[in-house]
């Protein structure tokens, strides 16, 4: 038998642990997507087969470019478009507001929620979000009524077969940062609703660092990746969204954190940048892949 000495024991519990805070609980690790939006001017078709061509495996779908597509076709095209190219459909993008906060149009944003649900499903979709986008004035009564709403929202989901998440966004004048959301999506209690983190959005916005420390296993459910350039955070914006690795937002450091507390499925890379969006979607795909595995190296989860 051999013998430890007595460093190597001492030592042991910590290497453990060490081990624990740099991969995911679960051993399966993060993997790389890209989003619609990213490609949005080469269309549904081409967008996916560009990147299919550059090796993206795992692709997040936009409503607006899934309706364009059926102007011209049907559901079960739009399914076989990706498919037939060996790529999974990790997402789908409702583009539904006005689902969290009190507001006289809510009635018709639950009827659009349940009509998109319905063609990512016909889709073989599992997962969809909704934003927390809104430009009303609030006041703290309408918090009330959030945990409500995203109950319901998440049980009209969940009639599809589909888990909804909810994405913050740093402009919203509802709910824009981490420690809200956390908040209200608790008080919902519902297992089918989750929260979409992204990148941007957290990096950007009024959150700090020491809020992931707030984050339970699982309450993560999909995560949107880019990176920012070194400039006021007053200025930032959509159009400096940066790929991943090409700026100074600290995403090792958020990607271990995020590892710690159990996540491990998609990082779906989401730009606007019209050198993006305009661009040809296989190039745009050959330059976002080595940069973002590296950063997703450099964290080792991937």
């Amino acid at each position: 038998m051999t013998r430890l000495s007595r460093r190597a024991v001492l030592l042991t519990p910590m290497a453990l642990t060490a081990a624990r805070s740099v991969f995911p609980a679960t051993g399966r690790k993060m993997t790389l997507a890209m989003h619609q939006n990213t490609s949005a001017g080469a269309g549904y078709r081409k967008s996916l087969e560009g990147w299919a061509r550059a090796g993206i495996t795992q692709v997040e779908l936009t409503n607006t470019l899934l309706d364009e597509f059926l102007k011209t076709d049907d559901l079960a095209a739009a399914r076989r478009v990706f498919t037939d190219l060996g790529q999974t459909a990790v997402q789908g993008a409702t583009g539904v507001t006005g689902l969290w906060e009190p507001n006289p149009d809510r009635a018709a944003a639950l009827d659009n929620l349940k009509r998109r649900c319905q063609m990512y499903a016909t889709l073989g979709l599992n997962h969809v979000y909704a934003t927390t986008g809104a430009t009303r004035k609030v006041s703290l009564e309408d918090y009330k009524a959030a945990p409500a709403n995203m109950h319901e929202a998440g049980e009209i989901a969940k009639q599809f077969n589909l888990s909804l998440r909810i994405e913050f966004v740093r402009t919203s004048t509802f709910i824009s940062t981490l420690p809200t959301i956390l908040k209200l999506t608790r008080a919902a209690a519902n297992p089918n609703v989750t929260i979409l983190f992204d990148f941007y959005h957290f990096w950007s916005g009024l959150n700090k660092f020491e809020d992931l420390d707030l984050l339970r296993p699982g309450e993560i459910g999909h995560v949107h990746f880019q990176d920012v350039p070194d400039t006021p955070r007053e200025l930032l914006d959509n159009m400096t969204r940066f790929i991943p690795g090409d700026g100074i937002s600290p995403l090792t450091r958020i990607l271990r954190r995020l590892a710690d507390n159990g996540y491990a499925g998609p990082l779906s890379v989401e730009l606007f940048l019209p050198k993006f969006q305009q661009g040809d979607p296989y190039e745009v795909a050959r330059e976002i892949r080595p940069k973002a595995e590296a950063v997703m190296r450099q964290a080792h989860v991937s």
